[in-house]
Protein backbone atom coordinates (compact mmCIF):
# COMPACT_ATOMS: atom_id res chain seq x y z
CA UNK A 1 0.00 0.00 0.00
CA UNK A 2 2.02 3.41 -1.04
CA UNK A 3 -0.89 5.76 0.75
CA UNK A 4 -0.58 6.74 4.33
CA UNK A 5 -3.63 7.57 6.38
CA UNK A 6 -4.56 9.81 9.49
CA UNK A 7 -7.92 8.70 11.12
CA UNK A 8 -8.37 8.87 14.79
CA UNK A 9 -11.89 7.44 16.41
CA UNK A 10 -12.64 8.48 20.15
CA UNK A 11 -15.28 7.49 22.81
CA UNK A 12 -14.96 9.17 25.79
CA UNK A 13 -16.24 11.97 28.17
CA UNK A 14 -16.11 15.79 27.90
CA UNK A 15 -13.53 17.18 30.63
CA UNK A 16 -14.34 20.64 30.64
CA UNK A 17 -16.78 22.66 28.79
CA UNK A 18 -16.41 23.28 25.26
CA UNK A 19 -14.90 26.38 24.97
CA UNK A 20 -14.82 28.77 21.87
CA UNK A 21 -12.99 31.38 19.73
CA UNK A 22 -15.14 33.91 17.02
CA UNK A 23 -12.64 35.40 14.59
CA UNK A 24 -13.50 38.41 12.41
CA UNK A 25 -14.72 36.26 9.41
CA UNK A 26 -17.90 34.83 11.07
CA UNK A 27 -15.50 31.28 11.47
CA UNK A 28 -14.73 29.46 14.85
CA UNK A 29 -13.44 27.12 16.62
CA UNK A 30 -14.71 25.24 19.46
CA UNK A 31 -12.00 23.15 21.82
CA UNK A 32 -12.62 20.62 24.41
CA UNK A 33 -10.40 18.18 26.19
CA UNK A 34 -11.36 14.40 26.16
CA UNK A 35 -10.86 11.81 28.45
CA UNK A 36 -10.49 7.83 27.43
CA UNK A 37 -9.94 4.96 30.17
CA UNK A 38 -8.05 2.01 29.87
CA UNK A 39 -9.08 -0.40 32.92
CA UNK A 40 -7.60 -4.03 33.64
CA UNK A 41 -6.41 -5.84 36.41
CA UNK A 42 -3.11 -6.05 37.41
CA UNK A 43 -0.86 -9.38 37.35
CA UNK A 44 1.34 -8.49 40.49
CA UNK A 45 -1.31 -7.39 42.85
CA UNK A 46 -4.60 -8.48 41.44
CA UNK A 47 -5.84 -5.01 41.79
CA UNK A 48 -8.28 -3.22 39.04
CA UNK A 49 -6.04 -0.57 37.44
CA UNK A 50 -7.44 2.39 35.39
CA UNK A 51 -5.42 4.71 33.07
CA UNK A 52 -6.87 7.91 31.74
CA UNK A 53 -5.65 9.56 28.24
CA UNK A 54 -6.39 12.86 27.49
CA UNK A 55 -7.06 13.97 24.06
CA UNK A 56 -7.50 17.81 22.65
CA UNK A 57 -10.41 17.98 20.03
CA UNK A 58 -10.72 20.58 18.07
CA UNK A 59 -13.94 21.24 16.03
CA UNK A 60 -14.74 24.35 13.39
CA UNK A 61 -17.71 26.56 12.81
CA UNK A 62 -21.20 24.78 12.94
CA UNK A 63 -19.85 21.70 14.12
CA UNK A 64 -18.28 24.17 17.08
CA UNK A 65 -21.50 25.82 17.23
CA UNK A 66 -23.59 22.31 17.70
CA UNK A 67 -21.21 20.94 19.97
CA UNK A 68 -21.13 23.99 22.41
CA UNK A 69 -25.06 24.04 22.33
CA UNK A 70 -25.35 20.84 23.12
CA UNK A 71 -22.50 19.02 24.91
CA UNK A 72 -21.49 19.59 28.92
CA UNK A 73 -18.58 18.55 31.20
CA UNK A 74 -18.89 14.65 31.53
CA UNK A 75 -21.34 14.05 28.77
CA UNK A 76 -19.94 10.83 26.22
CA UNK A 77 -18.84 11.59 22.99
CA UNK A 78 -17.77 9.79 19.56
CA UNK A 79 -15.07 11.80 17.36
CA UNK A 80 -13.60 11.18 14.46
CA UNK A 81 -10.82 12.97 13.01
CA UNK A 82 -6.41 13.60 12.49
CA UNK A 83 -4.12 14.06 14.55
CA UNK A 84 -2.61 17.31 14.20
CA UNK A 85 0.63 18.62 15.77
CA UNK A 86 1.01 22.64 16.13
CA UNK A 87 4.19 24.82 16.69
CA UNK A 88 3.82 27.34 18.46
CA UNK A 89 5.67 30.16 20.70
CA UNK A 90 5.20 30.50 24.49
CA UNK A 91 5.38 34.55 26.19
CA UNK A 92 9.03 33.30 26.49
CA UNK A 93 10.14 32.52 22.74
CA UNK A 94 10.75 29.02 23.92
CA UNK A 95 9.07 26.33 20.95
CA UNK A 96 5.99 24.88 21.92
CA UNK A 97 4.42 21.73 20.43
CA UNK A 98 0.51 21.13 20.94
CA UNK A 99 -0.90 17.56 19.55
CA UNK A 100 -4.42 17.91 18.68
CA UNK A 101 -7.39 15.70 17.25
CA UNK A 102 -8.74 17.61 14.18
CA UNK A 103 -12.70 16.60 14.13
CA UNK A 104 -14.15 15.66 10.71
CA UNK A 105 -17.45 13.76 12.28
CA UNK A 106 -18.94 13.09 15.66
CA UNK A 107 -21.95 11.54 17.54
CA UNK A 108 -23.53 12.29 21.11
CA UNK A 109 -23.92 9.45 22.67
CA UNK A 110 -25.23 10.53 25.95
CA UNK A 111 -25.64 14.34 27.23
CA UNK A 112 -26.95 15.51 30.38
CA UNK A 113 -30.14 17.11 28.75
CA UNK A 114 -30.58 13.33 27.31
CA UNK A 115 -30.13 11.46 30.70
CA UNK A 116 -32.44 14.01 32.15
CA UNK A 117 -35.29 13.26 29.64
CA UNK A 118 -34.96 9.85 30.09
CA UNK A 119 -34.55 9.76 33.81
CA UNK A 120 -38.16 11.84 33.32
CA UNK A 121 -39.69 9.07 31.33
CA UNK A 122 -38.31 6.33 33.03
CA UNK A 123 -40.27 7.90 36.43
CA UNK A 124 -43.28 8.20 34.27
CA UNK A 125 -43.61 4.71 33.09
CA UNK A 126 -42.55 3.52 36.81
CA UNK A 127 -45.56 5.33 38.17
CA UNK A 128 -47.52 3.96 34.99
CA UNK A 129 -46.40 0.12 35.59
CA UNK A 130 -47.99 0.75 39.41
CA UNK A 131 -50.39 -1.96 40.02
CA UNK A 132 -54.39 -0.34 39.49
CA UNK A 133 -56.11 -1.54 43.07
CA UNK A 134 -59.14 0.65 41.87
CA UNK A 135 -62.15 -1.23 40.78
CA UNK A 136 -63.23 -0.61 37.41
CA UNK A 137 -66.31 1.91 36.76
CA UNK A 138 -66.73 1.15 32.86
CA UNK A 139 -68.81 -1.73 32.27
CA UNK A 140 -67.37 -4.41 29.31
CA UNK A 141 -68.52 -3.69 25.79
CA UNK A 142 -71.60 -6.02 24.64
CA UNK A 143 -70.76 -8.23 21.66
CA UNK A 144 -66.45 -8.64 22.64
CA UNK A 145 -67.06 -12.69 21.40
CA UNK A 146 -68.21 -11.69 18.10
CA UNK A 147 -64.62 -10.13 17.20
CA UNK A 148 -62.68 -12.13 14.45
CA UNK A 149 -59.44 -12.49 16.37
Amino acid sequence: MSGTLNKVMLIGHLGDEVKMHYFEGGGCVGRFPLATNETYTSKQTNERVTNTEWHNIVVRNKAAEICEKYLTKGDKVYVEGRIKTRKWQDDSGNDRYSTEIQVTDFTFLSTKKDSDATAAANNNVQQQAKPNTEKPTSQPIAGDDDLPF
